[in-house]
C-alpha cells in the first residue's frame, strides 16, 4: 500500500486522506502529523499513542457489534478535520507529540488480548492519519482474532478507503451535517466524500453504524434530519444504526447550549418514520435498547455504556427467530 506520492525530486503528496497534501521537504501536513521526510511520507505518531484505555464497546458507540465486549482503545494527537464542537480537541487540535511513549504494535495486540478485549479500537482522534500504524496493528490483531473499529470523520483517500476491507470490521462514521457548505468552511471537509466513504464502506463488507452530533440551529432543522435519515435509507440501507446525540459545551463552542431532549425526539421520530429500523439517542439520559424489527420485543437493554440483558440468540431474535443486523459473535 502505497501511502504517498514522488511528484517531483523534493515534494511528495500523501495519500492518506482525502486533503491529498502536497508537501515540500520538512514540511507537515493538515493533520500536524505526517511529514515529508527526504522524499518519503514519515508518520510522525507511529508507535506515539497519546490515549489509550478500555472500554465497553458500547462506548464507541457501536449498539451492534459484539455487544457488552471490551475494545481496546487508542489515538494519537492531531485531526484532519477543524471541528470547532471537538470534545476531544486537548488531543485531537494538538500536534505535541510525546516521543517518550513508544508502543509498538505487537504490544498493543498483546495488550487486547491479556485484558479480554474482543476488539481494538482506532478512536479518539482521526484514525486515517495513522493509518500506517493502525494498520500495522490491525493486521496482528486479525491473526489472534482480534477485530478492529474505525471510529472516523469519513475522510480517507479513495485508496485507504479500499483498503480498509484488508483488516477493518467495523467502523463508526461521523456523519457532521448535510450542508457542503458547513462541511467546508466549518469542518474543513467535504460532505460527498464523507457521503462516498459510508457507502463504500458497507459495499465492502465492513460493519458500519453512523453518528450525527445534534446542535440545535446548526444540523438540528428538520428538513436536515430528514436528509440524513432518506441518505442512510435510501443509499446505505435501513439496517444501519444512526446514534442521534446530543452536544454538550466544549472548545470554540462553550457559547453553545446542551442540546434540548426535545430536538432529539424530534430527529428520532423523523428517522423511524422514514424507515430506519435501529434508531438511539446518545449523551442523554434514556433508554437505549436494541428492539426488534419484527416482533419489537426487547432484544438488548442498555444502561448507559453498559448492557444489563441480551437475548439476542446466534444473531437472532429470541422470540420470532429475525435475524438482527450487526456481527454478534
Amino acid at each position: 500500500m502505497d501511502y504517498f506520492k514522488i511528484l517531483d525530486d523534493s515534494k511528495i503528496m500523501c495519500n492518506l486522506c482525502s486533503h491529498y497534501c502536497k508537501l515540500k521537504l520538512e514540511q507537515v501536513g493538515i493533520c500536524g502529523v505526517n511529514k515529508n521526510g527526504f522524499g518519503k511520507l514519515e508518520n510522525l505518531v507511529f508507535n506515539h499513542p497519546s490515549a489509550l484505555h478500555i472500554d465497553p464497546i458500547e462506548k464507541k458507540p457501536l449498539y451492534h457489534f459484539l455487544p457488552s465486549s471490551k475494545s481496546l482503545s487508542l489515538g494519537t494527537v492531531g485531526c484532519n478535520f477543524k471541528c470547532p464542537f471537538c470534545q476531544n480537541w486537548q488531543i485531537s487540535q494538538t500536534h505535541n507529540i510525546d516521543n517518550s511513549v513508544n508502543i509498538t504494535s505487537s504490544e498493543i495486540v498483546s495488550m487486547a488480548i491479556n485484558n479480554g478485549c474482543k476488539s481494538i479500537s482506532y478512536t479518539y482522534n482521526e484514525p486515517t492519519i495513522f493509518y500506517p500504524y493502525a494498520k500495522e496493528i490491525g493486521l496482528k490483531a486479525k491473526e489472534h482474532g482480534v477485530k478492529n473499529i474505525f471510529v472516523t470523520n469519513g475522510f480517507q483517500s479513495h485508496d485507504m478507503i479500499l483498503d480498509m476491507k484488508s483488516f477493518v470490521d467495523g467502523a463508526n462514521v461521523d456523519l457532521k451535517s448535510f450542508n457542503k457548505e458547513y462541511y467546508k468552511k466549518e469542518l474543513k471537509g467535504e460532505l460527498d466524500i464523507v457521503l462516498n466513504n459510508i457507502k463504500e464502506m458497507v459495499k465492502n463488507g465492513i460493519w458500519v453504524e453512523i453518528t450525527t452530533l445534534l446542535i440545535d440551529g446548526i444540523n438540528s432543522s428538520a428538513k436536515e434530519i430528514e436528509q440524513m435519515a432518506r441518505f442512510i435509507k435510501d443509499e446505505v440501507g435501513d439496517f444501519v444504526p444512526w446514534h442521534l446525540s446530543a452536544f454538550h459545551p466544549d472548545y470554540k463552542m462553550l457559547d453553545k447550549e446542551h442540546t434540548k431532549f426535545q430536538t432529539l425526539q424530534i430527529a428520532f421520530d423523523i428517522a423511524k418514520n422514514v424507515g430506519l429500523r435501529y434508531v438511539y439517542l446518545g449523551n442523554v439520559k434514556n433508554d437505549t435498547h436494541t428492539i426488534c424489527p419484527n416482533c419489537h420485543e426487547v432484544l438488548i437493554k442498555r444502561d448507559g455504556f453498559f448492557v444489563s440483558l441480551n437475548r439476542v440468540q446466534n444473531g437472532h431474535c429470541f422470540n420470532c427467530n429475525y435475524k438482527l443486523d450487526g456481527v454478534f459473535s
